[in-house]
């Protein structure tokens, strides 16, 4: 699929540099502590591995931690507490450092994970529960040390168990570092299995994706949900045909397609990425007949989803006056926004005999074709004179994905929505030559219907179609 990775690629860009006004900006590593500072050889003994990070700095910091957590306890139970200026920039420095292999590696020797789950456990900051899964985020960036993390029982359980928090930067950094850690092979598994059993993950995913405002939470949900569907057909199949009892209310009623749905909206206008994201995992759904199913249900969010993909595509994607070059940017939005409407027409066609065609949707859908006619003509030119030979599989979807809804589309297609795109100069030549080219020869049957529907209504141009076929 397209955003499957290998987990050490995608794990890399996981890690992740603390937030927030306190925290500095790490262009360089820490500098050691004033006592630490002078003296080459004891610099030499204190520093972690081959970094300049002292150990007995990050001693201090982490036992300060344990004992502001105690010190919390035996106050007010139902106060929040806040954490110092002092407190926050020190916390945030071992953030920052635990993006190092080698600090990382010593912050697991020392047993820190316990020490945050306990931290997180216990605490009653936001601000700190965020930093100290994200402590964790970091550590899980590299093999070795995700293995040890993912170990934990007791921290698999409760991060799961964050995914309904309400703090939204806890839930960032909480599904960074899931997504962290299906994203590694040898530990994805065990992740999946742990997904599968708790319930309450689906649920709460749904509600953020429902719920938030929060653009880079959203995000990192979608990659999220959308690794998780690419790994595991069977955990898809079990949340897209999650039946909420009758007793259950608010989040647990959510289902993942418009939830999905949901997301994307949100995204449409902020993050073409995280759009993309959304829809790939939309596609996913479609790719197994439960996900067909809850879409096309007569209750279901398929015509939803539709009349929101049609939007995306006719509104903002691929448009008249954007050059043909635009689909390189385009493409992967486009490739899975026309699979899913494919998908959905395929359903939709076998009920009520595909008289709903949107006739912008179909102009889109030549214009596809043509400008990757023209995209096409361009780059022969180009390897001519330099001799390269180049093959965008990513386009090439596109076309593939593209050219199958139109034969979709042509075959059962009305005389008078034909004669709409010929009036409004949707259907010419042009596009009539580019749509044959990706058409030919395993569609012929739906090109040969467009040719007898223009006879009737534009023989002249019906006489050109004809021309088209092969002798």
């Amino acid at each position: 699929m397209d955003h499957s990775v290998d987990g050490a690629e995608e794990v890399e860009d996981e890690r992740s540099l603390s937030p927030g006004g306190h925290s500095p900006v790490m262009d360089r590593n820490p500098s050691p502590p004033p006592e630490t500072a002078e003296g080459q050889e004891h610099e030499e003994v204190d520093a972690i591995g081959e970094t300049v990070y002292s150990k007995h700095w990050l001693f201090s910091t982490l036992t300060q931690l344990i004992q502001m957590v105690t010190e919390q306890e035996e106050g007010d139970d139902s106060a929040q507490m806040q954490l110092t200026d002092d407190e926050e920039e020190d916390l945030c420095r071992v953030w920052d450092m635990a993006m190092d292999k080698d600090v990382a590696g010593f912050l697991q020797e020392f047993k820190a994970a316990d020490i945050l789950l306990g931290v997180i456990a216990k605490s009653r900051c936001p601000r700190l529960t965020e930093i100290c899964v994200g402590i964790l985020g970091n550590i899980a960036c590299f093999p070795d040390t995700c293995l040890s993390l993912s170990q934990n029982e007791d921290l698999g359980a409760v991060l799961l168990l964050l995914l309904g928090d309400t703090d939204p930067p806890t839930l960032l950094e909480t599904s960074r570092l899931l997504l962290t850690c299906v994203s590694q092979k040898d530990v994805c598994p065990l992740w999946l299995q742990r997904i599968r059993q708790q319930a309450s993950v689906r649920s709460n995913l749904c509600f953020i994706m429902c719920s938030s405002t929060n653009m880079d939470l959203l995000v990192k949900v979608g990659e999220l949900v959308d690794k998780v569907f690419d790994l595991d057909e069977e955990l898809m199949k079990s949340w897209i045909t999650a039946q909420p009892s009758e007793v259950d209310e608010g989040e647990s009623r959510l289902d993942v397609a418009s939830s999905l749905l949901e997301a994307a909206k949100q995204l449409r206008s902020e993050s073409p990425d995280g759009l993309e994201i959304y829809l790939h995992a939309l596609q996913l759904l479609t790719t197994i007949d439960e996900g067909i199913q809850t879409l096309t249900s007569p209750d279901g969010p398929g015509k939803a989803v539709w009349d929101f993909l049609c939007e995306v595509v006719c509104e903002d994607l691929c448009q008249p006056d954007d050059p043909p070059l635009v689909l390189q940017e385009q493409k992967i939005l486009l490739v899975h926004a026309m699979a899913v409407l494919s998908a959905l027409y395929r359903c939709q066609s076998q009920s009520n005999g595909g008289n709903d065609m949107c006739i912008p949707l179909v102009a889109t859908i030549l214009r596809v074709l043509h400008y990757h006619s023209e995209c096409q003509e361009d780059k022969a030119a180009r390897c001519a004179d330099s001799g390269e030979q180049t093959n965008d599989e990513q386009l090439q979807a596109l076309v593939d994905t593209t050219a199958e809804f139109l034969a979709d589309v042509l075959l059962l297609i009305p005389e008078d929505a034909v004669a709409e795109l010929v009036k409004k100069g949707d259907l010419t030549e042009k596009t009539c030559a580019s749509a044959a080219a990706s058409l030919l020869p395993k569609f012929k049957p739906a090109l040969q219907h467009l040719e007898s529907l223009l006879s009737e209504t534009d023989p002249q141009l019906a006489d050109v179609v004809r021309k088209m076929f092969p002798a």
